[in-house]
């Protein structure tokens, strides 16, 4: 299937998302699509599948100009659209979700439950991925969520999917399934639209990139035939220089935060490290090894059967999340959609929730102080937004994560830690947060930085905790640290 899209504008309000942008898919191949944080590209698969209407341009599909008035009339035509945003039940099952709308059914209209059991074990079982089809989607990680949605989508006969971040929240080996299959499905004549940020598999996977800019089409050019750097001119109209910044004069302070003998079950065992004023201290392991849940753990959120955990050299029994505020710890968590913000308030009403103190006097709310806290933040942040009073749910990713930074950052923690804080970021956007971590540790503030992305990891730590299975199986500085010995380490092995 050919797709031409040609001089697409669309604007909500008086804010013009899209300006003449364009794309164009060959049958069969792989193309990325990309751009900043708030460039587009969501907006612009959302236009060809019928979510949003255009207020300018034709779209053409193999020769003939076409509207679709719903995501369903595009899906019949063959365009199937897996969302960033994950789109489940989570009291339903596996099974459940797969078929919700295409249910097989026998005669009297009675659902055929051993067909539909059947075909769907035959898309996991295709896809590689090992998760019961009786199990409940609320009991599973965010990543295996993804794979499910990713498993619904080739419940039909798709001649072309949209895959919009569909690695964030993947496992090594999950997305080294997904990338089998695309391969496969490429073979099969499938055209697949890949909009990612992670360059590394842009490179290995797509044919040709397509960039937008602020809203407008940029150029399209063979991946063949580009680099990164030119990838990063293109998004961002300039150098971006050090892909992660160096901090000078590094000094570290007293001893912040200390974890002795944590403890809970087969989640995780005997956990002791610290960190140090000052400190970057990179937390690495596959995902499902504990480390969220030791981080929740430290932040009041999950109980631990036995340890103790000290700030500033005194023990502290934090119970739930605002004890650890007033404690002096943030948590900018894995899943900002549903617990890093509320996405239905708008972002004063976001930042402002962790910091009363700063917005209020004498316990009553200040519109003045509201209005220089937010400000400041949409500024420093670089937030693309229409101000203050823009609701969260319709800001892209990216702007979404800075929203949650402020948040946190404005309650002036002396623990930072941050789970997957670059996630579904671009690149323009992960260097300004990677400038925010440098600043915040020249300042003091002790940051425990859990991701997934080992470049990441070996490019802003001081030191690099691996977890396997629970455990601590090293803690190494990361001027001897490489993606050898984190591995080995990640798997159960020894240095």
């Amino acid at each position: 299937m050919k797709i031409e899209m040609k001089g697409i504008n669309k604007a909500f309000g008086s804010n013009q998302v899209l300006k003449d942008a364009g794309f164009v898919l060959e049958d069969g191949e792989v193309h990325a699509l990309m751009g900043e944080n708030g460039a587009g590209k969501s907006t612009l698969m959302k236009i060809l599948t019928g979510v949003y209407t255009r207020d300018a341009g034709t779209v053409i599909v193999d020769g003939s100009e076409v509207v679709y008035k719903s995501p369903q009339e595009a899906e019949k035509a063959g365009i199937v659209f897996i969302y960033q945003e994950l789109n489940v039940l989570f009291d339903l099952t596996v099974e459940e979700n797969l078929f919700m709308g295409k249910e097989i059914t026998k005669k009297f209209g009675i659902c055929d439950k051993k067909a539909m059991r059947k075909k769907a074990q035959e898309v996991m079982d295709k896809m590689g991925v090992n998760i019961p089809i009786n199990a409940v989607m609320s009991d599973l990680s965010v990543g295996q969520q993804q794979m499910v949605e990713i498993c619904k989508a080739l419940m039909v006969d798709a001649k072309v999917l949209i895959m919009d971040e569909p690695t964030a929240a993947l496992t090594q080996s999950e997305t080294e399934g997904l990338f089998k299959l695309i391969k496969s499905l490429r073979k099969k004549g499938v055209s697949i639209v890949y909009i990612s940020h992670r360059m590394e598999e842009i490179f290995e996977l797509c044919d040709r990139i397509t960039i937008l800019r602020d809203g407008t089409y940029v150029g399209t050019e063979y991946i063949k035939d580009i680099n990164m750097d030119d990838i990063v001119r293109m998004m961002i109209g300039r150098e971006i220089g050090e892909r992660y910044p160096k901090r000078e004069n590094i000094k570290l302070g007293k001893e912040m935060l200390r974890v002795e003998g944590l403890t809970k079950g087969k989640t995780f065992k005997d956990v002791n490290f610290s960190v140090k004023a000052g400190e970057v201290l990179g937390v690495s392991g596959l995902m499902g090894a504990g480390r969220t849940e030791i981080m929740h753990a430290i932040f009041g959120n999950l109980p631990y059967e036995s340890g103790k955990v000290f700030i500033e050299g005194n023990e502290v029994f934090i119970k739930n999340s605002r004890e650890a505020i007033s404690a002096g710890i943030g948590f900018i968590t894995e899943d900002r959609k549903t617990e890093g913000l509320l996405l239905e308030k708008s972002i004063s009403d976001n930042i402002v929730l962790a910091n009363l103190g700063k917005s209020s006097k004498n316990s009553v709310m200040v519109k003045s102080k509201i209005n220089d806290l937010v400000n400041k933040g949409i500024k420093e942040f670089r937030i693309k937004c229409f101000g203050p009073d823009h609701e969260c749910n319709n800001l892209s990713g990216g702007n979404q994560q800075k929203v949650v930074f402020a948040k946190w950052v404005y309650t002036d923690p002396k623990i930072l830690i941050l789970d997957e804080p670059t996630r579904g970021v671009d690149i323009g956007a992960k260097k300004e947060i990677y400038n925010v971590i440098n600043d915040l540790a020249s300042k003091g503030v002790a940051i425990i930085l859990v991701s997934s992305e080992l470049p990441e990891v070996l490019g802003m730590s001081d030191r690099i905790m691996v977890v396997h299975e629970g455990k601590i199986t090293g803690i190494i500085d990361a001027s001897d640290a490489d993606q050898e010995k984190v591995m080995t380490l990640a798997t159960g092995g020894t240095l």
